[in-house]
């Protein structure tokens, strides 16, 4: 088993046993049926005073064999066909997140916990310096208050809760 796999499986267990509160992450399964340990689904509830009012979202993590050297990719899940409406999330899905850049703030001590926890944070709290996604972040600076993309967001957060939105 490589040092990516063990240490995968070793996160996994300690996920499973503290299981944070409003999160979920487990392995995908191949089309065999068997797990593959280096592709997870996971989720993160966010908080009902939020801008997402409570929704999950929802996300494809995919770990190379050179984790924990290297940062997992993180997609985020298409909301009802299209990109999460938010500054620092790429049209293809991709997080903008310093944390996630081997160049930037990765560490290999990171673990899947912390990068749910960072995404939930900037979801939360957009990072306007560091732009993605030049519709959001346009209507996102547009106004102090962030009214237009609060509206997007709780549109989007919406068809989440609908159980609509995610399809793959």
């Amino acid at each position: 088993m490589s040092l990516a796999a063990k240490r995968l499986q070793m996160e996994r267990v300690q996920f499973k046993k503290r299981h944070p509160f409003g999160f979920f992450a487990r392995y995908t399964t191949k089309t065999d049926g068997t797990q593959d340990m280096m592709k997870w689904r996971c989720g993160v509830k966010m908080d009902e005073d939020g801008p997402w009012h409570g929704a999950t979202v929802e996300m494809h993590m995919e770990f190379s064999e050179d984790y924990p050297g290297r940062p997992p990719k993180v997609i985020l899940c298409q909301i009802g066909g299209a990109t999460c409406f938010h500054p620092n999330i790429y049209p293809s899905g991709a997080v903008c997140l310093s944390i996630l850049n081997e160049d930037k703030d990765w560490r290999p001590t990171l673990t899947v916990t912390t990068i749910l926890n960072g995404i939930k944070d900037l979801l939360n709290n957009p990072n306007p310096n560091s732009p993605a996604q030049e519709d959001a972040y346009k209507v996102y600076i547009e106004d102090d208050k962030h009214e237009k993309w609060h509206k997007k967001v709780k549109e989007q957060s919406e068809l989440i809760k609908s159980g609509k939105a995610y399809t793959d």
